[in-house]
């Protein structure tokens, strides 16, 4: 155990993509620590790890103003507001209308996450964790709109951290990179690709979404409280390789 048992006690916190992959870890860890976790986000596919039982879960669509606004106006309070939700249309992105789409969920839908709880995290005085990716950093050539709208955040992350400050909001970023999730099950099953992405890893292993949990959790604690605007790799060393 890194951390205290009780850290988060009567802290509340919504986790967008909290159903599945880094979003479903991230949400497991914070309800472990004794937080009070709504982890939302669309029906995860069959046969995917679900969240734990102290874990309530929701239906939430960030592409959408309303569904967005319904369930961030469910809370009294927030403490904490972690951004997961993503999609990923390999090659098909190379298509503008598939571009918006993906661009419209990863950037668009943290933004319309973001405004709508401002309110709720100034009265808590809170803290927002996005995720941004390695392909913040990097192109990707058959994912031209998940390397922008990742981009994006990582600017938006910057940005917001500027213009809630005077609220005393935090808003910080994690960073993945090459993780064990069903996002990149495709890439884990490719020999030659895996091999390449291992290669240039230094660590030489796919990291795993409880270790991505980590960080976030550590950006959600007091152990960070003169952070933000951030973006921090949880990469295994890829970034710098």
């Amino acid at each position: 155990m890194t951390y205290q048992s009780n850290l988060l006690q009567h802290k509340t916190v919504l986790v967008t993509g909290g159903t599945t992959g880094i979003g479903a870890a991230i949400a497991a860890r914070l309800a472990a620590l004794g937080a009070t976790v709504t982890a939302a986000g669309l029906p995860a596919p069959a046969g995917t790890p679900q969240p734990p039982a102290s874990v309530r879960t929701v239906m939430l669509d960030v592409s959408s103003d309303d569904s967005v606004k319904t369930v961030v106006g469910s809370f009294d309070t927030l403490d904490i507001v972690v951004n997961c939700a993503g999609v990923i249309r390999r090659q098909a992105e190379l298509d503008p209308e598939v571009f918006a789409q993906v661009v419209d969920v990863n950037l668009v839908g943290t933004m319309r996450v973001c405004a709508a709880a401002r309110d709720r995290l100034r009265s808590a005085q809170g803290c927002i964790i996005n995720t941004a990716s390695m392909l913040s950093f990097f192109g990707g050539g058959l994912v031209p709109g998940y390397s922008a709208s990742k981009g994006g955040v990582a600017q938006l992350t910057k940005s917001l951290a500027i213009a809630y400050a005077a609220d005393s909001i935090r808003v910080n970023a994690i960073a993945p990179g090459w993780i064990a999730t069903p996002l990149t099950q495709t890439l884990q099953d490719d020999q030659g690709r895996s091999a390449a992405i291992l290669e240039r890893t230094p660590m030489k292993r796919w990291g795993t979404p409880e270790e991505v949990a980590e960080v976030a959790v550590f950006l959600a604690t007091p152990a960070a409280a003169f952070m933000t605007g951030a973006v921090v790799p949880v990469d295994g060393g890829y970034l710098i390789a």
